[in-house]
Order: C-alpha cells, then sequence, then structure tokens
C-alpha cells in the first residue's frame, strides 16, 4: 500500500517527492472537472452569441451564462432571454468548421463538454421570449407595438431604429410552447419567420435555459434582469 507522507517522516526523494505532486495535481483536476461537468449539466452553462439577431442587448461574441434552473424550478417568464435548441429548420445546415489541428480539436470538444470552454452556438439559438403557453401575440396595433392577450406593450429592449416587427402576424400559442422574438426585430429570424414549424413556436422542451449574465468582454459584463414592467398590465390566457 502506498504510504502517504506526514509531518515528520523522512525527506522524500526527488523522485517519491515528484510522484506525490503529480498524483495530488491528478486528484485536484478530476475533482474540479467532475464539479465543472455537474454545474455544466444541472446549473449553469457558457454560450457565446454569433449572431446579431438580440442586439443591442447581445453582441457579436459576447459571452453570457445560462440558468439551466429554468424551466424546471424555476419558471419561465415574458421577457426571458431563452437559449433553445432550433426546434427544425430554424439554422441553415453548414458544415461546423474543425480545426486543422485534429487533437486540438479534441482538446476543444472535451472542454466544451465539461464546461470549461463556452458552447458553440451549433444547433442553439437565443432570443426573447414574448408568448408563454395559451397567450394570443399579434402585431400590430395602430400605433406599431406589439399586443400579448390584446394588451399593447411598450419594449424598451429593442433596438433602435427597429419596427416592433414589420411582419403582420396573430398567434395563440399551443400547450408546452414558447413565442419567441430577437431584439434586432429587423435581422432576427425568430417565430415570424417559421410560422410553417408549429406557428413558429418553440417546445419548451426545447429551452436550454434563461441567460442571466454577460461575462465577456470584461467591459461589459453585466447582469440581466427580467423587463417584468413591460409585460405588467398583460392579463392570463
Amino acid at each position: 500500500m502506498a504510504h502517504r507522507p506526514k509531518p515528520g517522516d523522512l525527506p522524500l526523494t526527488p523522485v517519491q517527492a515528484a510522484g506525490y505532486l503529480i498524483r495530488e495535481v491528478f486528484l485536484v483536476l478530476v475533482i474540479a472537472l467532475g464539479l465543472s461537468l455537474v454545474i455544466k449539466t444541472y446549473l449553469m452553462q457558457a454560450f457565446f452569441i454569433p449572431s446579431s439577431s438580440m442586439e443591442d442587448t447581445l453582441q457579436i461574441g459576447d459571452r453570457v451564462l445560462v440558468s439551466k434552473l429554468t424551466p424546471g424550478p424555476l419558471s419561465l417568464h415574458r421577457g426571458d432571454i431563452v437559449v433553445f435548441e432550433d426546434p427544425g429548420g430554424w439554422l441553415p445546415t453548414t458544415e461546423t468548421e474543425k480545426s486543422s489541428n485534429a487533437a486540438v480539436q479534441r482538446v476543444h470538444n472535451a472542454l466544451m463538454f465539461v464546461g470549461l470552454m463556452p458552447s458553440d452556438a451549433d444547433n442553439h439559438l437565443i432570443k426573447r421570449l414574448i408568448g408563454l403557453p395559451g397567450d394570443k401575440v399579434e402585431c400590430c396595433d395602430a400605433n406599431g407595438r406589439i399586443l400579448v392577450n390584446g394588451e399593447p406593450i411598450d419594449e424598451p429592449y429593442v433596438k433602435p431604429g427597429s419596427a416592433p416587427s414589420d411582419e403582420e402576424f396573430t398567434v395563440t400559442v399551443p400547450e408546452g410552447h414558447v413565442w419567441v422574438l430577437g431584439d434586432n426585430r429587423s435581422d432576427s429570424a425568430d417565430s415570424r419567420y417559421h410560422r410553417d414549424n408549429a406557428d413558429g413556436t418553440v417546445p419548451i422542451d426545447n429551452v436550454v435555459g434563461v441567460a442571466f449574465a454577460r461575462v465577456w468582454p470584461l467591459p461589459r459584463i453585466s447582469i440581466f434582469t427580467n423587463p417584468s414592467d413591460v409585460f405588467q398590465s398583460v392579463s392570463p390566457p
């Protein structure tokens, strides 16, 4: 049985000291990787922003933290910024760029898997939740505002210069689904443009979580708060 050195033991030889150090470092790394994997799987995950569809709230290259407690122990709310898996046909089919160095690519994938690197966008999108199950979402009133359950909403997060929507629509969100829009309404292929697939709604089962913080770049680190006042006058469906 290996002898663990204790205070008062005879000095270790260089080989023994090196072996002891390697074992300790390996143990720390295993524990750290295990904790990171658990956090990524059950609590939170980092994602990077690949497009301009959520400007000015989010910029290309931003890194955000997403809480996986919503949906789940915590409920979704109108105004949440949600990350979700492509419901089908929202993202173009493209060849994923791979590193020319296979070893580097394997390390990259492994670090993403355990949560030590932000996840590639791949099959995920990020939008703002506008309609919950049962909500009637439509565009627009005489002032160009979107209505939810008949109530017009004023949306301060919409990118300046963008109309709340240039597309007219009326949708009743089915049970188990949500309706989402990008903050950059003039450059967001959101629920409005996928009406041929479940009327543009997203299954709640596809929602990975809710973005709650930007952690990169450093000058723009911030916490996201739900704009609950926007939907304060909206009645339940």
